[in-house]
């Protein structure tokens, strides 16, 4: 009950006041927008460039733990995206789509905030390690899969241009590749940017989680409740239950391994909608999802913490 009270709900709270500021009339929708093109487009890519540009990439980076991670995100991209077409019957442009929302946790909006007070800011290497291929792995393969289904037949060329520039236009994609290549090069961020950075940085993960509230408000569920019940399993259990079982297998080490479990035990994404958005396909049952899986995460992600320890 510990742990409930002190690691999971003032993260939950602050989505809480988001909510509430919407509903009551408070913060107009276009006014919650705003802070979220904020913290997607510029916070959250700025906290991502600063962790990445200052992290130790010579000891933060286990291809244990990522193999753990990803073949599971993987995995439960493949059942959400069969399970829609075999249960549901959906066509496989809303399969990929439904898949997305199985594939994409919550790493920076719900994972970092919940991972670092339950273990520290210390202890956070092997999420920043996940999170620097997040972006990258997930729309990489669900803008695969999805170009794929939509242009059967195609060239390959066109296939992997429609890849590239759906990758390279999102900001997340861009933090991580911009912290990358300062880390890599030995570029030293100059003082006055390094403080400035520091402010945004701070005010990334408050604004989002308070963004997301509003969010959540605007997308109520509304049907499709068999396949937004699967996603959630698939979101909420199987993945960090694969993770605890490739992890537990292959010996990733104790904090790298609690950062794991946790990181795959988050709900879907905000990017599960956006991407949802971005093809017209499963809009509600994406934003449902999103809804719905961050509300049940209270208890699931409680239990996670429970059994890590």
């Amino acid at each position: 009950m510990q742990t409930l009270l002190d690691v999971i709900l003032p993260v939950f709270i602050v989505i809480g006041f988001g909510y509430i500021g919407v509903w009551r009339g408070w913060l107009s929708e276009s006014g919650v927008d705003g802070i979220l093109r904020y913290a997607q487009s510029f916070a959250v890519p700025c906290l991502l460039f600063y962790a990445i540009a200052n992290l130790d990439l010579s000891s933060a980076f286990d291809a244990k733990l990522l193999f753990s991670f990803y073949s599971g995100a993987a995995i439960c991209f493949a059942l959400g995206t069969i399970g829609a077409r075999l249960f549901f019957g959906r066509d496989w442009e809303d399969c990929v789509a439904i898949g997305f929302c199985c594939l994409f946790s919550n790493s920076v909006l719900l994972g970092l905030p919940i991972s670092e007070r339950a273990y520290g800011s210390d202890n956070l290497s092997g999420n920043y390690m996940i999170i620097a291929m997040h972006s990258p792995f997930c729309y990489g393969l669900g803008i695969t899969v999805m170009e794929f289904v939509r242009n059967r037949g195609q060239s390959s060329a066109k296939l992997a241009t429609s890849v590239a520039r759906a990758m390279f236009n999102n900001p997340l994609v861009i933090g991580i590749i911009a912290g990358f290549t300062v880390n890599l090069s030995g570029l030293m961020i100059p003082t006055v940017l390094d403080d400035a950075l520091s402010l945004v940085v701070r005010s990334a993960l408050p604004a989002a989680l308070f963004a997301l509230g509003g969010v959540l408000f605007q997308y109520r569920p509304e049907g499709d409740m068999k396949a937004i019940a699967m996603v959630c399993v698939i979101a909420l259990l199987a993945h960090p239950a694969i993770v605890w079982l490739m992890g537990s297998a292959l010996s990733v080490p104790t904090d790298l391994f609690r950062s794991g479990v946790l990181t795959a035990s988050m709900a879907p994404g905000f990017n599960a909608y956006i991407f949802a958005n971005m093809y017209g396909r499963s809009k509600r049952v994406a934003a449902s999802s999103v809804l719905i899986a961050t509300g049940l995460s209270i208890v699931t992600v409680w239990v996670w913490l429970s059994v890590l320890g």
